[in-house]
């Protein structure tokens, strides 16, 4: 298992589990959070940090970012990403679908 931690918003590999545990509860690790529509229509679109790679493999980009819709038709909508701007990218894609 890769885990990462952020330096400002940019992953760093950090293989030390105790560390990495300490920074993962002592860290926000939201990207973005929004609430849209209102009432019983109000559904959310959240984009965290991960912390571990989720792509499962060995070669390519480390997917360390995930957004998600809750609420709505689009109920759990996922999109991983491998950098901090595509993660806002996806964030503000899937603000526009909720």
């Amino acid at each position: 298992m890769k885990t990462y931690i952020l330096d400002g918003k940019v992953p760093v590999p950090e293989s030390d589990f105790d560390k990495w545990g300490a920074w993962f509860e002592s860290h926000d690790r939201h990207v973005a959070e929004t609430v849209v529509g209102f009432l019983w229509w109000k559904r959310r679109v959240s984009t965290v940090f991960l912390g571990i790679d989720h792509s499962f493999l060995d070669e390519g980009f480390p997917v360390l970012f995930e957004t998600m819709i809750f609420g709505g038709r689009h109920n759990g909508y996922q999109s991983r990403s491998t950098t901090w701007s595509k993660a806002l990218r996806d964030h503000e894609d899937a603000c526009a679908i909720a």
